[in-house]
């Protein structure tokens, strides 16, 4: 009898198992390969939440935020969910430093720098983040802390638990104020079909 391969069954209740557990557990075993696969899976959810906080100095304060994960990566333990709120709350301080530092000091003008490397075509690119970008300008639309809830929420994918933590706010707090706003942006006359924003988020 010919055996057939295993399939991966979702059963009802049963929550999938978390695609960041993997190369995170082999990552903290010092496997580079497995490192650039965490950042290849949080790296595009942590630049969208920081371009609604500081989108001129978001791709900075990203890399800040990588350099103090690599650095203190052997410090580091728990799981997935532990991982995320880590690297977001990184985040979150490069941020609020960056934007402290912004202020103590006149801002100058200088010639604009064009990267003409050997990166990807700029304009493919571009394209691959239309509905992202849509998405982006959308939740930052909404009043700044609000904005901040949702994408830690939403882009970011923490608990309702583990947000209300990073901002200091009651749990109960930042689920009203996550679900009134995607109420909200889901009846926008001004949100574009398919930017990846739910209508509705449920508390934990």
């Amino acid at each position: 009898m010919v055996r057939e391969p295993d399939r991966t069954v979702d059963l009802p209740g049963v929550p999938r198992a978390d695609p960041l557990g993997e190369p995170l557990a082999r990552a903290l075993e010092g496997d580079e390969g497995a490192f650039a696969e965490v950042w290849r899976l949080l790296h595009p959810p942590l630049l969208r939440y920081l371009r609604v906080r500081d989108r001129d100095t978001a791709e900075d304060i990203a890399a800040e935020t990588w350099l103090h994960v690599i650095r203190d990566l052997s410090r580091f333990s728990g799981g997935p969910s532990e991982f995320r709120a880590w690297l977001f709350t990184l985040g979150r301080h490069r941020a609020i430093d960056a934007g402290r530092a912004r202020a103590a000091r006149p801002s100058t003008p200088t010639a604009e720098v064009i990267d003409i490397g050997t990166a990807p075509s700029a304009e493919a690119a571009a394209l691959e983040r239309v509905d992202t970008e849509a998405a982006v300008r959308l939740v930052a639309s909404l009043p700044p802390p609000q904005a901040e809830m949702v994408m830690l929420r939403v882009v970011a994918g923490l608990s309702v638990a583990e947000v209300a933590t990073i901002v200091d706010k009651k749990p109960g707090t930042v689920a009203v104020n996550v679900h009134r706003a995607l109420k909200k942006l889901a009846g926008s006359h001004r949100a574009p079909s398919g930017t990846g924003v739910p209508a509705a988020v449920c508390p934990d």
